[in-house]
């Protein structure tokens, strides 16, 4: 006989819902090269709890061998082919913490990526989703990016953009493994679109920050100059940085006790090249403008 007055059952989870965060969200936005045709079976596929368990074991394999503080650091140059291999990542599931599950196989892996590089294509767009940045960072973003906006203070709101943005990635897996696949991928088309989906998003975000900061302050772009041209060059430099940051520490680059970078030097240099007062605008190119200053007797 139920006893009416007995509280109800709590009610289960899911195996998918017992996963950690991000890892019990909905992936199949993240994960585009499964092994399913139909858009069904691979929403399916995305959120099983066995595809997280692969990916987790993949995320651990970029942080023990891209650091922070690699454990063991690949020398030969072939640095995904070789930690990030079928074999590899089937073998490290072993090692996942509950609730993940601990069986793997490569037979498993490559009923879900067909390919090491659909694998890799996969932990890239995993690893660089936004919910896996570090708790309070998009919240600090965000307000830093008022204050570039319409702040009282651009140049500071620019340095301490800079500073976030290098010290982070610095420290994120996922830019280490940008950073290593731009070099080491040559040649795969499937990780090569990974990194183009990466920076297509990434640089999406920032063009639209730009437009909102020149609209905000009144400000234009050089003749012949465009917003890809802005974004690109900030781009290109803070990963030339962050790179130069992971590989030789002791060179200044981020200034950790003053909460400075030189990606702040070279951003407002930039910045500063590229734009000019709609009220005031010049109407020359860069080029002429730097002419007009070191060669004046230039025609």
């Amino acid at each position: 006989m139920v006893d009416e007055n007995e509280p109800p059952a709590p009610r289960r989870r899911s195996p998918k819902g017992e996963l950690p965060y991000p890892y019990d969200r909905d992936l199949s936005g993240v994960l585009r090269h499964l092994n399913r045709r139909t858009r069904t079976f691979r929403t399916r596929l995305a959120n099983d709890p066995i595809t997280a368990a692969y990916l987790a074991a993949g995320m651990r394999l970029l942080s023990r061998h891209l650091g922070p503080a690699p454990q063991h650091p690949d020398h030969d140059g072939r640095l995904f082919l070789s930690f990030l291999s079928q074999r590899a990542v089937a073998a490290e599931v072993a090692n996942n913490p509950r609730p993940f599950t601990r069986r793997g196989s490569v037979a498993m892996l490559r009923d879900r990526w067909k390919a090491q590089s659909d694998f890799v294509a996969d932990l890239i767009n995993f690893a660089v989703w936004r919910e896996n940045y570090r708790p309070g960072y998009q919240d600090r973003r965000a307000a830093i990016t008022r204050r570039l906006v319409n702040g009282p203070d651009f140049v500071r709101a620019v340095h301490e953009m800079a500073f976030q943005h290098t010290a982070e990635g610095v420290e994120m897996p996922s830019v280490r493994l940008g950073l290593a696949l731009m070099t080491a991928a040559e040649g795969d088309d499937d990780v090569r679109a990974a990194i183009s989906g990466m920076y297509e998003h990434y640089l999406g975000y920032w063009k639209e920050v730009y437009a909102a900061v020149m609209r905000q302050r009144g400000l234009r772009l050089r003749a012949g100059l465009t917003l890809d041209d802005l974004a690109n060059a900030l781009s290109a430099t803070t990963d030339g940085l962050t790179l130069r940051a992971i590989g030789d520490p002791g060179a200044g680059v981020v200034d950790h006790e003053n909460h400075r970078s030189l990606m702040g030097t070279v951003a407002l240099a930039i910045i500063h090249a590229f734009l000019e007062p709609d009220d005031d605008a010049s109407g020359v190119t860069l080029e002429q403008a730097v002419s007009a200053r070191f060669d004046p007797r230039a025609p």
